[in-house]
């Protein structure tokens, strides 16, 4: 039996990366689930790659009609969670000078207010005793020149971990961030240029990238029982970049 038998598991921004490799091990693990991603095409690409108990919704996290068309499929299939991993988001550089409108409002748009409506409006078919985390970055403990917007949006997280879990404790709701490192994903080739690559990798003790598997595996840690007395913590999976 899997670790995640019988439970029903929503994922934001699942149809690639780290998020695609967590559905994916979600599954395996007994897990039906239920992705999210902005295109058709790579959707689609995504359940065909899951292969089993998916369902890909297309729309966009930070847009609160695409979320509620989301929560309207799962309770219509489904009608329960007991799983939300809200993954999704995105950050691109801009430093102090540089900074417009558009890019903090994407930034906080989609990393922080597309989570926490995620969060609300998954509530109301979360199961009690289940767990909620969201992917926080290092980047919000190490001030990484240009990345203080995304940064800042990935701090919000944390903040929100400790509310909601006192807030939701009657329910038993366990609620923790995922913060990873760098990790080698098709969107990291988006935002970052090869030096950039090359920066942090020689900021990681091992020389290298983390993989999106190495980041499943610890999701799967959080959305089981395995994490039954995890609750409220920033767990970083970087590969030691951020202790030292």
């Amino acid at each position: 039996m899997g670790k995640l038998e019988g439970k029903v598991a929503v994922i934001t921004g699942g149809s690639s990366g780290m998020a695609l490799a967590t559905a994916k091990l979600f599954v395996e693990e007994g897990a039906y689930v239920f992705i999210t991603g902005r295109r058709q095409e790579a959707l689609d690409e995504a359940v065909k790659l899951i292969g089993r108990n998916v369902t890909g919704v297309r729309g966009d996290a930070a847009n609160l009609d695409d979320l509620d068309r989301l929560f309207e499929t799962v309770k219509r299939e489904k009608g329960k969670i007991d799983v939300l991993f809200a993954s999704a988001g995105r950050g691109e550089a801009a430093k102090l000078g540089e900074i417009t409108e558009q890019h903090f409002d994407a930034a906080f748009g989609l990393n922080t207010r597309g989570t926490l409506f995620a969060v609300q409006k998954a509530l109301p078919l979360f199961n009690d005793g289940e767990s909620i985390f969201m992917t926080g970055s290092v980047a919000s403990v190490r001030g990484f020149p240009g990345f203080g917007v995304y940064s800042a949006s990935k701090a919000a997280l944390r903040s929100f971990a400790r509310t909601w879990l006192n807030e939701l404790k009657g329910r038993n709701i366990r609620v923790n961030v995922l913060s990873p490192g760098p990790i080698a994903t098709p969107m990291q080739d988006q935002v970052l240029t090869e030096e950039a690559k090359r920066t942090f990798e020689s900021l990681i003790p091992r020389g290298k990238m983390g993989r999106p598997e190495e980041i499943a595996t610890v999701a799967l840690f959080l959305a089981s029982d395995d994490s039954s007395f995890v609750n409220g913590v920033e767990l970083s999976v970087d590969g030691g970049m951020s202790a030292i």
